[in-house]
């Protein structure tokens, strides 16, 4: 995982108190922890990553009013919300389900790029952008379609995973990824004609109207609540019989919810409705885990749709 986001108080004593509040944390002795922490928040009360911090730990104590508390004095110390309080926030119940925080997610990532693959591959076991490829070579085979495409995107690109499965079919690859760190790793691999730093709605409704024959998106759709803009622009941009293949997590309920790792979790139910309200032809769904959490295949869907 990462290295844990810091954001400094800018008051010498606040970030002492806070770094011996986290040795404290980690040591187990919380109630401690929780007293430094309310003591940098005092000397520096825009200290967000002290009232996060806070936030973990009422939450973990079962002092939910406390933690809600101290999440939102976190958001409104970093309006960016790099920390990702509104997301901790939604998990309490505090706030409705709404779009992740573009800043918290470059920050992720930004810090997750030096060890992702070896994270994500080795102790995680992808399979993500495997799984998209043998999905799409049999919706091609399917329709007696050759397996090559002239220009793909590939949303959430990360370091080039996915341009590595499909790069014997692929012409032309653009890399679309909101940190700027997986996109100096995806840069390098050669893979890619053209990569971007931008999030993925808006870097799709710059691209012209049928201008790709694929768009994947291999692990990227968990963090979009709201599937339907993006559907709505990769209908527009495919060419007519384009594919896009994605990933996401499920769950056997109802519409989307927030997982408890933070990543949105969208019901079969929903992946289906979405597709066929923005005009694309559901190819294929098929129950298929991307990735293990804990030893365990997180539940998921690989799905495939295509623009008539």
């Amino acid at each position: 995982m990462p290295v844990r986001l810091f954001l400094s108080s800018g008051d010498l004593m606040a970030d002492r108190r806070f770094d011996f509040a986290r040795d404290l944390q980690l040591k187990g002795d919380l109630a401690a922890a929780a007293d430094l922490l309310l003591q940098a928040a005092e000397l520096a009360p825009g200290f967000a990553s002290a009232w996060f911090t806070l936030g973990e730990i009422r939450q973990r104590l079962g002092e939910r009013e406390q933690a809600i508390a101290a999440f939102r004095k976190s958001r409104d110390a970093d309006p960016d919300d790099r920390h990702g309080a509104r997301l901790r926030l939604m998990l309490l119940g505090a706030e409705q389900l709404s779009a992740m925080p573009p800043a918290y997610v470059r920050a992720l990532f930004d810090q997750y790029a030096p060890k992702f693959e070896a994270a994500l591959v080795d102790d995680l076991g992808y399979r993500g952008p495997a799984l998209l490829f043998k999905a799409v070579l049999s919706v091609r085979a399917a329709v007696r379609k050759a397996a090559l495409f002239n220009r793909a995107i590939d949303l959430g690109c990360g370091t080039g995973l996915a341009a590595r499965a499909f790069a014997a079919q692929v012409d032309r690859f653009i890399g679309i990824d909101l940190s700027p760190r997986m996109i100096e790793r995806a840069r390098a691999t050669g893979l890619y004609a053209q990569v971007e730093v931008a999030e993925m709605v808006e870097s799709m409704r710059g691209k012209p109207d049928a201008s790709a024959d694929l768009i994947l998106a291999a692990d990227a759709m968990i963090y979009l609540s709201d599937l339907a803009p993006l559907l709505a622009e990769a209908k527009r941009v495919l060419v007519a019989g384009g594919l896009l293949a994605f990933t996401v997590e499920t769950h056997s309920g109802e519409g989307v919810i927030l997982g408890e790792r933070l990543r949105y979790v969208h019901s079969a139910g929903y992946v289906r409705a979405a597709i066929e309200a923005c005009g694309l032809a559901l190819s294929r769904c098929e129950d298929l885990s991307a990735r293990d959490e804990d030893n365990a295949p997180v539940p998921g869907l690989v799905v495939v749709a295509a623009k008539a």
